[in-house]
Parts: structure tokens; C-alpha cells; sequence
């Protein structure tokens, strides 16, 4: 996902899920295929992004000695977050409750690794 893609309205304090409601009309938009084939396609975006990410971090380790080190760990940081928002972009197509099915498995995955009450409140 590229920066220069954003419409330069969304800023900072933009709301999340209103950020990634206005990448998916983006997207929507521009889309060549739709229908059950662009939602398979869009949640298989994701394991691009993850190959960019490992791509980075051989990069920044040095690992590819053909290559060198050709990445930073702030390159890493920048593919993390490209993965990071290609999901929400992936689950907010898949169901217009992205916002909520997130919050709710984001409290039950708290729930069991840290012990935290399943409704995300501190009682």
C-alpha cells in the first residue's frame, strides 16, 4: 500500500475504522474484479504483504548475501503496518462489523493471555 494512494484528507486523528472504511470505497472504486473473486483477492493480498515483510527483514539482517543489507528495521516497521492495514482493509470487506468483530476477538484474545474481562472493561 502506498502513502501517495491516501486522500490527503485523512490525517492523524482520523478514526481507524474510518480510515479503513475510506481505503476500501477506494478501492471499491478502482477494483477490476468484484464479487466473491475480489474479496479472494483482497485477503490474498495479505500474504503479499507478508512476503514484503520477510523480504525486509532479510534485508535488514543482511541474510541474502548476494544483496547485503538492503533494508532498515524502520523499512520492517513501515511493511508491518502495510500488513497491519491490508487485514482491516481484508476484514472490513469481508463484513461491514469489521469495526466490532475486531474489538470482539481483540477482548477474547486478551481474555485468555492476559486475564482480562472478555467486554475489554477494567472491573
Amino acid at each position: 500500500m502506498s502513502d501517495s494512494h491516501l486522500d490527503t484528507s485523512v490525517s492523524a486523528g482520523t478514526d481507524l475504522w474510518e480510515t479503513v472504511d475510506a481505503l476500501c470505497a477506494w478501492l471499491d472504486a478502482g477494483q477490476p474484479v468484484t464479487g466473491r473473486e475480489g474479496l479472494l483477492l483482497r485477503i490474498l493480498k495479505l500474504s503479499e504483504e507478508v512476503g514484503e515483510v520477510a523480504q525486509a527483514v532479510i534485508g535488514a539482517t543482511g541474510q541474502n548475501p548476494r544483496k547485503g543489507t538492503s533494508h532498515s528495521w524502520e523499512d520492517v516497521q513501515s511493511e508491518l503496518c502495510d500488513v497491519v492495514i491490508t487485514a482491516l482493509v481484508a476484514l472490513r470487506t469481508l463484513t461491514p462489523q469489521a469495526r466490532e468483530v475486531f474489538a470482539g476477538h481483540l477482548a477474547r484474545v486478551a481474555g485468555r493471555s492476559l486475564g482480562t474481562p472478555r467486554n475489554g472493561s477494567a472491573d
